[in-house]
C-alpha cells in the first residue's frame, strides 16, 4: 500500500493524482468511482469523503459496478493469502464444512443467474447469516437485485475508507 501522511482525510487530500488513483483503487476497484472522488478533493472532513464516495458509487454505471464486482472474491472462498478477504469475511472463519459448501453453490448459482460474484458486506454476520442473504438474494429480479449490489458496494466502500483514513490506519 502506498504510504499516507496523518490520519484523517488529509491523507488523500495530500496525494500526487496517480497515488491517489492506486490507494483508492484499493477501495473499489471501479475507476470511475476513484476519479469521482479524486475531484471532489479536498475532504475536510471524514464524512465528506463519505458523502463523496456514497455519491461516485451511485453514478456508476452497470460496466462500472461490473469492474468493482470483478475485484471481489466469492463469500467463503477468498485467495489465499489475500489478507483483506479474510479480515472481511470473518464470519466464515471455521464455519462448518457443510455451510461452506452450500455458500460455494450459492456462490455458483448466484453468478449463474446474474453473471457477476454476490456482493454481501460480510462485516459482522455469521456464516449463517451469509447464506441467508445468499438465500434471499438469489431469488432477487435482476433490476432489485443491482440496487442490493450497489448499497453493498457502498457499505464496503465506507469502511474500506474508514480503515484508510481513521486513527488506527498504517502510516
Amino acid at each position: 500500500m502506498t504510504s499516507l501522511p496523518a490520519p484523517g482525510p488529509a491523507r488523500i487530500n495530500a496525494l500526487e493524482e496517480s497515488a491517489a488513483l492506486a490507494v483508492l483503487h484499493e477501495v473499489c476497484a471501479a475507476p470511475a468511482w476513484a476519479r469521482r472522488l479524486l475531484a471532489a478533493r479536498p475532504f475536510t472532513t471524514a464524512e465528506d469523503l463519505y458523502a463523496a464516495s456514497d455519491a461516485a458509487t451511485a453514478g456508476l454505471t452497470a460496466e462500472d459496478l461490473a469492474a468493482a464486482l470483478a475485484a471481489h472474491p466469492p463469500i467463503g472462498s477468498p485467495p489465499p493469502g489475500d489478507p483483506v478477504s479474510v479480515r472481511e469475511q470473518p464470519g466464515m472463519s471455521g464455519v462448518p464444512g457443510a455451510l461452506r459448501e452450500e455458500m460455494l453453490a450459492l456462490n455458483r448459482a448466484y453468478r449463474e443467474k446474474f453473471g457477476h460474484v454476490l456482493l454481501v458486506c460480510a462485516a459482522g454476520r455469521t456464516g449463517t447469516e451469509l447464506r441467508d442473504a445468499a438465500r434471499e438474494r438469489i431469488g432477487n429480479p435482476p433490476e432489485r437485485e443491482r440496487e442490493v449490489v450497489r448499497r453493498e458496494l457502498g457499505r464496503i466502500n465506507r469502511l474500506r475508507l474508514g480503515r484508510l483514513v481513521g486513527p488506527d490506519a498504517p502510516a
